[in-house]
């Protein structure tokens, strides 16, 4: 299930010094993840996306909340529970604390990390299944960011103001280990979607991760093209198939 959140992701952060005019507290957007099983696109798990605020005897930030679970019916092929979590500054989305559990089938990890972005670095602790935590610090550039506010910062961009084939890079951190990407902005489209007829932002994506996204021209992500500029389609390519993520509902949105 981490391909579906690194194709959404891997769009996503740049160097990104925009303040958050498009989040706020208690939005949340559900979607459909599909996978092509056997020639046949099969909807597969709900993702969900969801904010929320928390106040800290130091500051108030905003928790950015994503999941993945399994329909019920696929649960016995292949049970998913996964989490994935940021706490990020609310004007900035700049992260601070990052978690992610995996539950898949038999398989259970866990990450936190601890940003430090005076001293660019990362302290992380690692869990896995019947073993001792294992603790490490790593170093990253100057505007790295983890998966879920990578996710979210993308909505703080300025489509109206790029030009078509126009491209932007980004930095991640992703199980200690940084990931380089880039998307190029492909012009606005209009698409039907569950919540309606929307004019979007389409974007390619690229990484240089070969065994998350396959190819320059496989995988595109559309984004509202208005104040919220959530995304609502999703199709990509891995190296163990392609799918596709739809949105189904969203609420609480800020515009």
């Amino acid at each position: 299930m981490k391909y579906i959140f690194l194709l959404v992701v891997a769009c996503f952060s740049l160097s990104l010094k925009a303040q958050n005019d498009a989040i706020a507290p208690g939005e949340k957007l559900i979607y459909t993840a599909a996978y092509n099983m056997s020639g046949i696109l099969t909807n597969l798990a709900e993702v969900t996306m969801e904010t929320s605020e928390l106040k800290t005897s130091k500051a108030t930030l905003l928790r950015l909340k994503c999941t993945a679970v399994t329909y019920s019916k696929w649960d016995n092929f292949f049970k998913i529970r996964d989490l994935y979590e940021s706490y990020v500054n609310p004007n900035t989305l700049t992260p601070y604390l990052y978690k992610r559990d995996i539950n898949e089938g038999s398989y259970y990890k866990a990450m936190k990390y601890t940003f430090s972005h005076k001293t660019n670095t990362v302290k992380s602790v690692q869990t896995k299944k019947n073993k001792v935590d294992e603790n490490k610090t790593v170093s990253i550039n100057t505007g790295t960011k983890d998966i879920v506010s990578t996710l979210y910062n993308i909505r703080l961009l300025d489509y109206d103001g790029m030009d078509i084939g126009e491209r932007k890079t980004f930095t991640i951190i992703f199980d200690r280990k940084e990931m380089k990407g880039q998307i190029t902005y492909l012009g606005n489209e209009v698409i039907d979607t569950a919540i309606g007829e929307k004019e979007c932002y389409k974007l390619a994506i690229g990484s240089d991760q070969t065994d998350v996204l396959q190819g320059k021209n496989n995988n595109f992500l559309w984004l509202t093209a208005d104040g919220n500029k959530i995304p609502v389609y999703g199709k990509f390519k891995i190296p163990v198939g392609n799918g596709e993520l739809k949105i189904k509902s969203a609420t609480g949105l800020l515009n």
